[in-house]
């Protein structure tokens, strides 16, 4: 069973708890082209800067694909579906969605995702 923090302690949970705790969780992939990749972590950069101590998201992953060239994917994880919503309705994270597009060479393709097992390997 894994453990689930809780402030600066830790509580272990049950099986049903921990799936429970787990199965609120969200999980956005992004997956863009783009040629200006150092541009978009510039905006990314931007992003945080702005929402620091406001930001909805615990954690972003951005990867790049080995197979196709100036493919990436952007992971973020939300506490939840909802929080994620109300992410995307802030000005600061309308900004970005729109600085973001214009840096794609293409439309990004988004997959929005229910986290149903989490484990750590």
């Amino acid at each position: 069973m894994s453990e689930l923090r809780a402030g600066c302690g830790e509580k272990r949970l049950s099986g049903n708890e921990e799936r429970a705790a787990v199965m609120t969780q969200f999980v956005q992939l992004i997956e863009f082209r783009t040629s200006r990749i150092d541009e978009f972590t510039k905006v990314l950069d931007e992003w945080l800067a702005s929402t620091e101590g406001n930001r909805v998201p615990t954690r972003g992953i951005l990867t790049k694909d080995r197979d196709r060239e100036d493919t990436y994917t952007q992971i973020v994880e939300f506490p939840s579906y909802e929080q994620a919503m109300q992410n995307s309705s802030q000005p600061e994270t309308t900004e970005f969605a729109a600085n973001f597009a214009a840096l794609c060479d293409g439309p990004p393709v988004f997959r929005n995702l229910d986290v149903v097992r989490d484990e750590q390997m």
